[in-house]
């Protein structure tokens, strides 16, 4: 069984402009790190022309495709009934993202099918964890 999933998703980059760019990006879940979705964004289409990658709680995603969820760095919300925006704040500025609900919502049953919400404790390594907070001491 795979620990990992990982789907490609078309977002698209809101910006001041009436026409909205089409960006690739990755969705990926790890067992390893099962509270936690990233989606990550290759180098041509950032402006810094390195890969950006965002982390978040696979809690916020689920919540956010429904009602506008996140207080912080990341902010999901949906917007009509075939798009959820993702916002992802930064010193530099906003960057914000339209992606079809649907590919959200398959990408989390996947995740739900690999991790139930619930069982996520069971795929903590806390020992691994507590030796990596304390410097490999344990």
């Amino acid at each position: 069984m795979t620990s990992v999933i990982e789907q490609s998703v078309q977002a698209r980059m809101v910006a001041s402009a009436p026409r909205m760019e089409t960006l690739p990006a990755t969705l990926s879940y790890d067992v390893k790190d099962p509270f936690a979705v990233r989606m990550a964004f290759p180098a041509p289409a950032t402006l810094e022309g390195t890969e950006v990658s965002w982390e978040f709680s696979r809690e916020l995603l689920t919540a956010g495709i429904d009602t506008p969820a996140g207080e912080g760095d990341v902010r999901i919300r949906p917007f009509g009934y075939e798009r959820t925006v993702l916002e992802f704040h930064a010193a530099e500025g906003i960057a914000m993202v339209h992606v079809r609900t649907a590919e959200l919502r398959r990408f989390l049953e996947r995740a739900q099918e690999l991790v139930p919400v619930g069982d996520e404790y069971r795929h903590l390594d806390l020992d691994r964890d507590l030796t990596d907070l304390l410097g490999g001491s344990c």
